[in-house]
């Protein structure tokens, strides 16, 4: 597996996210864009970059100063803990609670009242495996 997050991951991510139509497939019913970043918490900037077009992925790169909708942090134990046996709804709101994952750009909140949002958004942590 590549380093997580990096070019390469991001690369493969992207065309993981690509075939999953509970993922991609799902967010291009509402219209979903977004640039979401993914890194380690008590970094500054993420590591990895996907950008979504009307819910497909388009780029999957190295973070390089884009400007994000979405900035996801957790440790690195963390993500490979979720990349192994990805959560569910439950265990990431307790997640969400205790600070094992943090928002720096996004609003949390609003993403899990929003059902056709939730729902492809735990579909990612399963897709983030196949990489």
């Amino acid at each position: 597996m590549a380093d997580l997050f990096s070019g390469e991951f991001m690369a493969v991510f992207m065309e993981e996210w690509n075939k999953e139509p509970d993922l991609a497939d799902a967010l291009s019913k509402i219209d979903f864009n977004s640039t979401i970043g993914y890194g380690f918490d008590g970094e500054d900037d993420p590591k990895g970059v996907l950008v979504i077009e009307n819910g497909k992925a388009v780029k999957g790169e190295a973070f390089s100063g884009q400007e994000l909708n979405w900035d996801l942090r957790c440790s690195e134990d963390q993500w490979k803990k979720w990349i192994s046996k990805p959560p569910g709804m439950m265990g990431l709101g307790m997640a969400y609670t205790s600070r094992k994952i943090k928002f720096k750009v996004g609003d949390y909140g609003a993403m899990v009242k929003e059902p056709r949002m939730a729902g492809p958004f735990i579909k990612s942590f399963s897709v983030m495996g196949r990489v």
